[in-house]
């Protein structure tokens, strides 16, 4: 793992995302952490969705095969997240 660090935050701005972190019990870290990672799942999610765009063959996937292949994609990353977590409290 590494460690990220935002420098120039405005005073509102931590202010606020500390309040959204307090509101959903969440430490300001973990739930920075949360919208860092709910950004890459999106980026992986657009990734998935433009491989699919340029088949060769110009043929439309079906709605079972985008779902089968995003809850595919979820379960991987799931399991990587579960990993990292198992990982981070062992350390811990």
């Amino acid at each position: 793992m590494v460690a990220l660090q935002i420098r120039d935050v405005p005073d509102d701005v931590r202010d606020t995302l500390a309040e959204l972190a307090r509101v959903r019990g969440q430490s300001l870290q973990a739930f920075l952490l949360s919208i860092v990672v709910n950004e890459a799942r999106r980026s992986a999610n657009a990734d998935l969705l433009a491989r699919f765009s340029e088949r060769s063959d110009g043929s439309r996937l079906t709605p079972a095969e985008i779902v089968a292949a995003l809850e595919e994609a979820r379960s991987e990353r799931d399991a990587e997240l579960e990993e990292r977590l198992r990982a981070n409290n062992s350390t811990t």
